[in-house]
């Protein structure tokens, strides 16, 4: 064999494997405490190779580069190798464990790298929290029985969506007379808690529906509330924040409400017409055309609304043994990326922006056990994809970014970029995975059609938490501190 074959082969063999004592403490399923201690003739050999690497190119005064002596090179560089061997052997320390322990993190290794110092003598020891997929057997999930709900889109159907669509583009006008149903109020919402400020709002526009959905509230019977009511009119409710408001001292209680009218319009819908189509944008060229795309979104919207009802069949079932504790940082750090996975979900079903924000304000209002079962379903889902190979391939971000983009009249590559810009290609990976898992699941299922429950969609929403905001409340409780 040639020289240089030799030193090919030798360059490419493997470094020894690090001789580690780790012990691992569980505080639940999902969390990993661990202390890594790394023997001291692997810290000697990660020294001697780094200084080897180091020797010719070494700059010390009074000597060429690289001709001075190692131990003067030792002395003189100690500190800046001590960082590079100190960056190496975490690095592999925790990729060696993770291999080893069959570790599958979920997150990234919460310690602190200014606090671990590597030794002069013995051993090194550093310690570090984990999140990790829990262990679990994969249920059975071949052949489920599922009821599959099932409906007709028509011709009225057609008609109430499209007074809907024409409503995005209607001329918002004045209102002498008072608010009735499908008016536009113009509000300034005051909350207060035992006569204590909470939070209020700017000037917010809704439509007068029956039910108005605020981030950590719902008022019911808004429609009853406000029928009637006029400019200068004000109105008093009481709303029980739900379990997951931001303000944590008051999740459960009730706080009261102040809902002053500023004014009340009308939409005056536009004329469908040549002049209308020609407006806005020439997607379509007459009435007939937009007919039949509203009814292309029903139908798809009415699939969203079979794959969420199969989900939640599906993932009943796969979950029914999933009794994890999930610790509650981690439902808080994910409940955030959750929402905007669902979000992406509902725009991808052809959902307008009104709908999207009040199924937005529902799942904060829930947002423990909401992130709790979709956690639950996307460590099973994914489970399942990986035994059967299940991979996102580049075709499927493609499709779902067009699909957004054609609901938000925006270019495919803007919805790409700002999709890339705010972190949430991960989010959409997820959604893929989990959508061409539940096909695979649903392929080998039983089905039953039923007739499709019919949600309650007369809901308006509003961004605005009566128990105050994440930043109101942590900037009262910096203020209370202060005190």
């Amino acid at each position: 064999m040639a020289i240089d074959e030799q030193e090919s082969v030798d360059s490419t063999e493997e470094s020894p494997k690090l001789k580690l004592e780790v012990k691992i403490d569980s505080p639940s399923a999902c969390e990993r405490h661990m202390t890594v201690t790394i023997s001291r003739e692997d810290i000697d050999r990660y020294f001697d190779d780094a200084f080897s690497e180091l020797m010719p190119s070494a700059a010390v005064p009074g000597f060429r580069a690289g001709r001075a002596p190692r131990k003067l090179v030792e002395h003189r560089f100690r500190k800046d190798v001590a960082d590079q061997v100190k960056g190496s052997l975490l690095v592999d320390s925790m990729a060696q464990v993770s291999e080893d322990h069959e570790l599958t993190p979920i997150s990234e290794p919460d310690f602190d790298l200014d606090a671990i110092e590597v030794p002069e003598e013995g051993p090194m020891t550093y310690e570090f929290n984990l999140e990790v997929r829990p262990d679990f057997d994969l249920p059975k999930w071949e052949g489920l029985e599922i009821e599959r709900p099932t409906r007709d889109v028509t011709d009225a159907d057609i008609d109430a969506r499209l007074e809907q669509v024409l409503g995005q583009f209607g001329q918002i006008v004045p209102h002498e007379g008072p608010a009735d149903l499908g008016d536009f109020l113009v509000l300034r919402l005051e909350a207060e808690h035992d006569g204590r400020h909470l939070a209020s709002t700017a000037e917010q526009q809704v439509r007068l529906r029956s039910v108005l959905s605020l981030q950590d509230c719902r008022i019911e019977d808004f429609d009853k509330l406000m029928k009637g009511a006029k400019a200068g009119d004000k109105k008093k409710v009481q709303v029980e924040l739900s379990q997951d408001a931001a303000n944590e001292d008051l999740r459960g209680k009730t706080v009261d409400l102040e809902i002053e009218v500023l004014d009340v319009k009308q939409s005056k819908l536009p004329e469908l017409n040549a002049e209308f189509f020609a407006e806005h944008g020439g997607r379509y060229q007459d009435e007939g055309e937009l007919r039949d795309a509203i009814r292309d979104d029903m139908n798809r919207q009415l699939e969203y609304q079979q794959q969420q009802q199969a989900r939640r069949q599906v993932t009943s079932t796969l979950t029914a043994a999933a009794d994890w504790e999930l610790p509650p940082n981690m439902l808080r750090r994910q409940s955030r990326r959750e929402l905007e996975r669902a979000v992406l979900e509902l725009r991808r079903a052809g959902y307008s922006e009104e709908e999207i924000r009040a199924r937005e304000n529902a799942l904060r209002q829930n947002s423990s056990a909401s992130t709790a079962k979709a956690l639950k379903e996307h460590f099973i889902l994914e489970r399942i994809a990986e035994d059967q190979n299940i991979e996102a391939e580049d075709t499927d971000y493609d499709m779902e970014i067009a699909l957004i983009a054609m609901q938000s009249g925006e270019s495919v590559r803007r919805v790409r970029a700002q999709l890339e810009k705010r972190g949430l290609m991960d989010s959409l990976r997820n959604q893929i995975i989990e959508r061409k898992t539940l096909g695979l699941i649903l392929d080998k299922a039983k089905f039953k059609d039923v007739p499709l429950e019919e949600e309650n969609n007369d809901v308006a929403a509003i961004n605005f938490a009566a128990g105050g905001s994440e930043l109101e409340t942590s900037a009262a409780a910096e203020a209370n501190e202060a005190e």
